[in-house]
């Protein structure tokens, strides 16, 4: 290694700008009025990489160290996002300029990094991890100004200024490897004007940081969206179509004509013969509906700034109680859908709508936290959150799913505006293009043409350590997916009338969700385009965490694209005339 890893001396150089800067906070977050040479508090929050998607804490390197380590009591949201924040040695004063000061010695002589200490170093910096540090829950950021000529013939260079989130903890040259051993902080802040016999207070507004490898005696105090528009077009052709079938249908003909008679009328008899398997659908369907009101209630929560970024783990803490408080509303839809489909063990039902999409998620991360666990990653969900969670699912969820479903079994059921024979219509032969495979992946363009700019910066906050704070746009987009997915779902399921066949519970619930196949397609592209993940476990991390991404997307869709087309059905068999 380099001679700047052979020691750990941390200095520190502060800038505290002189000029009044004006910028706002981020809502959510109540600041700190600091007043002059007051300390201003550096904590850190995790180690992270995008390479691995394993996050460390902060002191799992051997980084100088206060004479007290104090961790911050964390909400679930942090503890799943695998933050620790840590107070650290640095000291800052507002409005206080420091020059360069060493941050811990021995005896006044670098530290020295033991054999083992050394390789762990080198191997966190191989590995592209970055530290995140916060002042005044103010995440730091480094600047890169980056240069380009304007033309070809021009040989001036335009300057384009971007930030990164948090600090590189090294670099490699020439396979040496160097450690940031030295930090400049750059605070800007707002001052509040006062009352001339009043002190001046001051807020923070940016923070910066500009990381050095730099030797010990060459130290010196030198200053230093986008969105989709929603199409209008589908609705007016479903609209006009359906407007001349049902004035077909609904007029005198002869008897050769009605002999004749072809399309969706002829399936009324069969059109809500209840489907195989109506416990589980009618499950699926529950959780669905619980994702769409937890989905709803987050993204409108945080459009209005109460969920911002800056309040880290705020709002996966909020979308799991969220979660766990909407089952009601999800057993409620489930119990009444499943009387509706002539179900009667209401009991049965309700623990399979409550325990079905939770059991699968709350198996894959255990699995997953297993290998995390095993790597000794900040990430891992500790055992008493382990716990805390499953008594949230089984003393919150479970409970109010049981009290929904059965108020929901209890209700009338849906009430169909056709009787169902009793003999079941034989199913004509179907076109190729008519396959549920081939379905899938026509109904899924348009959702997925819809929200697919959005999803690249939802992978990049997740996956790249990002911050996504789009969330006006966000809500956007999900109305526009409601209603790309209602649309399409109503498409498909005409056709499947039209061509005489009936069989369109599961199938429509399946083919709704097929944007959720190309949002599978694209995390694989991000993978092998965007990240830059060799190894086995940050891998299997990536894929599984995306199983989870995909298959909740789908029931969302899924059950969205359902609903539309039920109401879809019953609206067009009320309107003709059935003898």
């Amino acid at each position: 290694m380099a001679t700047a890893m052979d020691w750990l001396p941390w200095s520190l150089l502060l800038f505290s700008l002189m000029c009044e800067t004006s910028a706002f906070y981020v809502p959510g977050v109540a600041p700190i009025n600091f007043h002059q040479n007051d300390p201003v508090e550096i904590k850190a929050v995790k180690l992270t990489s995008s390479r691995t998607q394993l996050p460390y804490e902060y002191y799992s390197l051997p980084f100088c160290q206060p004479s007290k380590i104090t961790y911050k009591a964390e909400n679930l949201g942090e503890v799943l996002r695998g933050d620790r924040i840590v107070n650290t040695p640095f000291q800052v004063l507002m409005n206080s300029e420091k020059k360069c000061e060493v941050l811990c010695s021995q005896s006044n002589k670098p530290v020295t990094l033991t054999v083992e200490q050394s390789r762990l170093v080198a191997e966190r910096i191989t590995e592209d991890y970055y530290v995140h540090l916060i002042a005044d829950n103010l995440p730091v950021a480094t600047r890169l100004e980056l240069y380009s000529n304007r033309d070809s013939d021009d040989k001036k260079k335009e300057k384009d200024v971007q930030f990164e989130h948090g600090y590189r903890l090294g670099f490699t040259d020439v396979n040496k490897i160097y450690l940031h051993n030295h930090l400049s902080f750059i605070l800007y802040y707002h001052r509040e004007d006062m009352e001339e016999d009043q002190e001046h207070t001051y807020r923070v507004v940016r923070f910066e940081v500009i990381p050095q490898s730099i030797r010990l005696e060459d130290l010196k105090a030198d200053e230093k969206s986008s969105c989709t528009l929603p199409e209008g077009i589908l609705s007016m052709i479903i609209i006009r179509t359906l407007r001349k079938d049902i004035a077909n249908y609904n007029k005198e003909d002869d008897i050769e004509d009605t002999m004749e008679e072809s399309g969706w009328k002829l399936v009324h008899g069969d059109v809500f013969r209840p489907p195989q398997y109506p416990m589980i659908l009618s499950s699926l369907l529950g959780s669905g509906i619980q994702l769409f009101c937890m989905i709803l209630i987050v993204i409108f929560v945080a459009m209005l700034g109460m969920l911002s970024p800056s309040s880290r783990g705020a709002l996966m803490t909020t979308a799991c109680f969220l979660f766990m408080f909407m089952g009601v509303f999800g057993g409620f839809s489930a119990g009444r859908l499943y009387r509706t489909l002539k179900g009667h063990r209401w009991k049965k039902g309700a623990f399979c709508t409550a325990t079905l999409y939770p059991g699968v998620v709350f198996g894959i991360c255990f699995v997953l936290n297993c290998f995390i666990w095993g790597k000794h990653s900040s990430g891992a969900v500790p055992f008493p959150t382990m716990v805390a969670l499953l008594c949230m699912w089984f003393g919150i969820s479970l409970p109010l799913v049981y009290l929904g479903y059965y108020f929901g079994f209890r209700k009338q059921p849906y009430d169909n505006p056709v009787r169902t024979n009793q003999i079941p219509r034989q199913i004509p032969e179907q076109r190729w293009y008519m396959n549920r495979f081939v379905g899938i992946l026509m109904a899924g363009i348009l959702p997925f043409g819809a929200m697919f700019i959005e999803l690249f910066f939802i992978f990049s906050a997740i996956w790249e350590n990002q911050f996504y704070y789009l969330f006006g746009f966000l809500f956007l987009v999900f109305i526009i997916l409601v209603v790309s997915c209602s649309q399409i779902s109503i498409v498909m399921v005409y056709f499947q009338l039209c061509a005489e066949d009936y069989r369109w519970w599961w199938r429509n619930f399946l083919v709704s969700g097929g944007s959720a196949f190309y949002v599978l397609v694209y995390a694989i592209f991000y993978f092998v385009n965007k990240l830059d993940i060799v190894e086995f476990i940050p891998s299997l991390l990536y894929f599984g965490y995306t199983a989870l991404m995909v298959l909740s997307f789908w029931l969302l869709t899924g059950t969205i694209g359902f609903y539309a087309a039920y109401m879809f059905v019953r609206k067009i068999y009320a309107a003709v005339k059935i003898d």
